[in-house]
């Protein structure tokens, strides 16, 4: 079964992800890697060139590839992964779902010096922009976990043992 990474951008999806599959010796996935690999240039790149509307083409069908050969991985998911209904439908067949959450104040600290999270709307302050996209994400990010970890305070390995020991108490892993 995979374990799978949901949440917001800066929740620590890919730092949590990275320690979780070293503790469990599981192979990593990283969906925004996976795409960017596939489309042959970084994520800001494929949103300049193409738009958001082909990157979530992109985004589907790498998760639909990557939920169809893996059994035993940490799958670490891009942050609108959510918005198609259907990519959690294929990350769930044969995976569960931790949402990482994190107060808005903080996931804004964590994110606004990163130069590779591109815009998701124009026209808007950076501040403005996560409160409007994480308000829309939130009934979507709600209805797909299966354990819910806020990493506001917590320090990642301290996440990471939340999540084995629910895992572990659910007999998934």
């Amino acid at each position: 079964m995979n374990i799978v990474l949901l949440g917001y951008r800066g929740t620590g999806k890919s730092v949590i992800s990275k320690i979780l599959a070293k503790k469990l010796t599981r192979k990593l996935i990283s969906i925004d890697k996976e795409i960017a690999r596939s489309a042959g240039m970084p994520i800001p790149q494929i949103v300049k060139t193409w738009g958001w509307p082909r990157f979530r083409e992109i985004e589907s069908r790498i998760v639909r590839e990557v939920s169809a050969r893996e059994q035993e991985a940490v799958i670490d998911c891009g942050g609108g992964v959510v918005l198609d209904d259907q990519n959690i439908a294929w990350l769930k067949e044969q995976g569960r779902a931790v949402l990482l959450r994190a107060d808005l104040q903080t996931l804004i600290a964590r994110i606004k010096n990163d130069p590779n999270r591109p815009p998701l709307k124009e026209g808007l302050s950076f501040e403005e922009e996560q409160k409007i996209i994480l308000a829309e994400r939130e009934p979507k990010y709600l209805s797909a976990p299966d354990m819910i970890c806020d990493t506001t305070r917590n320090k990642p390995q301290a996440t990471v043992r939340e999540i084995i020991e629910f895992f572990q108490k659910k007999s998934w892993i």
